[in-house]
């Protein structure tokens, strides 16, 4: 018994050794502070030290890292990772439910943790992800997750960070035109006919989340719950952001007047054409997610690089902002979002913040992910160079400071047939 007990104590030791992991020689990019040499002591999968002289703790795993990079992993704002795997195969979507109106619904428990795309993100430096339903107008509650976990309870950063909200516009497509130049005034009409319908119902939909709200505070023993309505409270209460998509001026002057007349957090998504609202995004501190940035502009006589020097004007005025991909295939692109931003005007530690800390910060994390500082979970990237540049491989990943593979769909193809007879 006395061997027996000794041997558990050993294994027990083991374990607590392995928790402890040293980072050493590498140069820190902290992201919230200036780089330098040094190491990175990590324990229990949290930052326990940083600095040039630090000291290894006895059983420590050793990562020699001298002439590498680290960089905290990346956030990528807006996803379907893990809702949505082929496109064209209806059995493997789940990113959207029936109805309008569906806040009760969370992204989180839909997730597949096997999902081809998790690793393939994974080997691009991207450790954390928005991940958001997309049915309806409000289609529930985005989650953020980490990528890499056997289940979506352990994947878990953020089980709700936002409501996803799909606000109405009136679509540019008028349909069949009577001539080149005029537009079909039945399918004009016709158009804002349903853009004010559904402008009615969202309101009216807030309206009952309202009377709920102060039934339920005026009564609250044996109230009768509306699941619903009562996803509705942390929106109504400020606590929780909604995450309105609004791509062009118009929309998004409405959606600031809805936000204001509501009183709710918004944060502001897939934005293409800010227009004059850029002064009002700023004053009101309204957060922004970019989509791609390598895309082509909405209008034929918009300037070729419109969505390249966005970023840079936000900047410019001052409004925080973060890079999504909303997609689940393209978020391993994610840091060349970023690059593109720089190569147009935006200075490369803000492109590089926008992918980091800057995410963090609009979902309200930053006190755990985000940056190299003392408290914070490790989500560290190792690299030779650059991770915003398409030459840098990412060597090794720290996910809260457990090493997770880089091995994915595409590694595994190229060594068969690299290996092929």
């Amino acid at each position: 018994m006395m061997r027996l007990a000794a041997c558990l104590l050993s294994a027990a030791c083991a374990v607590a050794q392995t928790s402890t992991l040293v980072i050493r020689n590498a140069t820190i990019h902290p992201v919230t502070a200036s780089e330098l040499a040094g190491s990175v002591v990590v324990t229990d999968g949290v930052i326990a030290e940083i600095g040039p002289k630090v000291t290894v703790p006895k059983g420590a795993r050793v990562v020699e890292a001298k002439g590498l990079h680290l960089y905290p992993g990346m956030i990528d704002s807006a996803t379907m990772i893990g809702l949505t795997e082929i496109s064209s195969i209806r059995e493997t979507q789940d990113a959207a439910e029936l109805g309008d109106f569906n806040p009760q619904l969370r992204a989180i428990v839909a997730i597949n943790p096997d999902s081809e795309h998790i690793p393939v993100a994974r080997a691009n430096g991207i450790t954390s992800v928005i991940t958001m339903p997309s049915g309806g107008i409000i289609g529930g509650q985005a989650a953020m997750i980490h990528l890499d976990g056997w289940t979506w309870e352990e994947m878990e950063v953020a089980r709700s960070a936002a409501l996803y909200f799909r606000f109405p516009l009136m679509s540019a497509t008028t349909g069949r035109r009577s001539s080149a130049a005029e537009p079909s005034r039945s399918s004009f009409a016709e158009t804002r006919r349903r853009y004010e319908e559904q402008l009615r119902k969202v309101g009216e939909f807030f309206e009952q989340a309202r009377r709920y709200q102060k039934a339920k505070a005026a009564s609250p023993a044996g109230f009768k719950i509306d699941l619903k309505f009562e996803a509705m409270l942390p929106v109504l209460d400020r606590k929780l952001p909604v995450m309105v998509v609004a791509a062009r001026e118009r929309a998004i002057k409405e959606a600031l007047e809805f936000a204001a007349r509501e009183n709710i957090r918004m944060v502001l998504a897939q934005v293409r054409e800010p227009g004059a609202t850029l002064a009002e995004l700023k004053s009101r501190q309204i957060p922004v997610i970019l989509p791609n940035t390598q895309a082509l502009p909405l209008e034929e006589d918009d300037p070729y690089d419109s969505a390249f020097t966005l970023p840079a004007e936000l900047h410019k005025a001052g409004v925080l902002f973060a890079f999504g991909t909303f997609d689940s295939s393209a978020v391993r692109n994610l840091p060349y979002q970023a690059s593109t931003a720089a190569a147009f005007g935006l200075p490369p530690e803000e492109a590089m913040k926008a992918v980091t800390i800057n995410a963090a910060r609009i979902w309200g994390v930053e006190d755990k992910v985000g940056s190299i500082d003392k408290g914070k979970w490790a989500d560290l990237i190792l690299t030779d160079g650059d991770p915003l540049e398409t030459r840098t491989q990412i060597k090794q990943m720290f996910i809260r400071g457990r090493e997770v593979s880089l091995e994915n769909k595409h590694t595994q193809l190229y060594k068969r047939y690299m290996n092929r007879p």
